[in-house]
């Protein structure tokens, strides 16, 4: 009868440990997806801003052509270009989990951001510019990447939030912690400094 109980009792432990094993590759499992996910969703965030990158020297080339064009506008896309190449992030996850990292990345993006809104409104001054068919195929195809930008940012703060929503959650939290920094909380990008004021318009 006692050897029955003590069969009776390793069985038991036997399955809540089989049980335990299970959930536990399982919660990791799903973080290891979502991870992968939020990793997939910022390569694609990278991507358009390599395109923007890529489309900047061209459009600063065309604007050079133009007689008596503001010279410290198309130097102020330059520099800033050359600022977002001097970011180094990390590879993989680590680009997207230390925060002064992620934020000087992003304000030396919206730095650009900022510079090439200011050469475009400029070109207002200039017909010849804006009827020189290359600079306005440029305009649009830089038109349509920031499009893409602000969609691909919106995508990896919905990845980004799916995870980190999954990771701080109990009892996930606890199998996230217990690998270290495999599984630390990833950034959102932020709207700019002052993009809550409406902008004001001068005549």
């Amino acid at each position: 009868m006692a050897s029955r109980t003590l069969l009776g009792c390793l069985v038991a432990i036997v399955v809540i440990v089989a049980i335990c094993g299970f959930w536990i590759a399982g919660t990791y499992n799903n973080l290891v997806a979502l991870s992968q996910a939020v990793d997939a969703q910022w390569a694609q965030v990278e991507n358009v801003y390599q395109r923007r990158a890529d489309l900047i020297p061209n459009l600063v080339e065309t604007v050079k052509g133009v007689a008596n064009f503001e010279k410290s506008t198309y130097i102020a896309v330059a520099d800033a270009r050359a600022k977002v190449g001097q970011v180094n992030l990390p590879p993989g996850a680590a680009a997207t989990t230390d925060a002064a990292t992620f934020e000087k990345y992003q304000a030396a993006q919206d730095g650009l951001t900022s510079a090439l809104s200011r050469l475009l409104a400029v070109v207002e001054n200039y017909p010849q510019l804006k009827a020189n068919e290359n600079f306005l195929e440029l305009q649009s195809q830089l038109e349509g990447t920031e499009n893409r930008i602000a969609v691909e940012r919106m995508r990896y703060n919905t990845a980004a939030q799916t995870y980190n929503t999954a990771r701080q959650s109990f009892p996930t939290v606890i199998i996230a912690g217990m690998f270290g920094e495999k599984f630390n909380q990833r950034e959102y990008f932020k709207a700019q400094p002052g993009a809550q004021n409406a902008p004001q318009v001068k005549f």
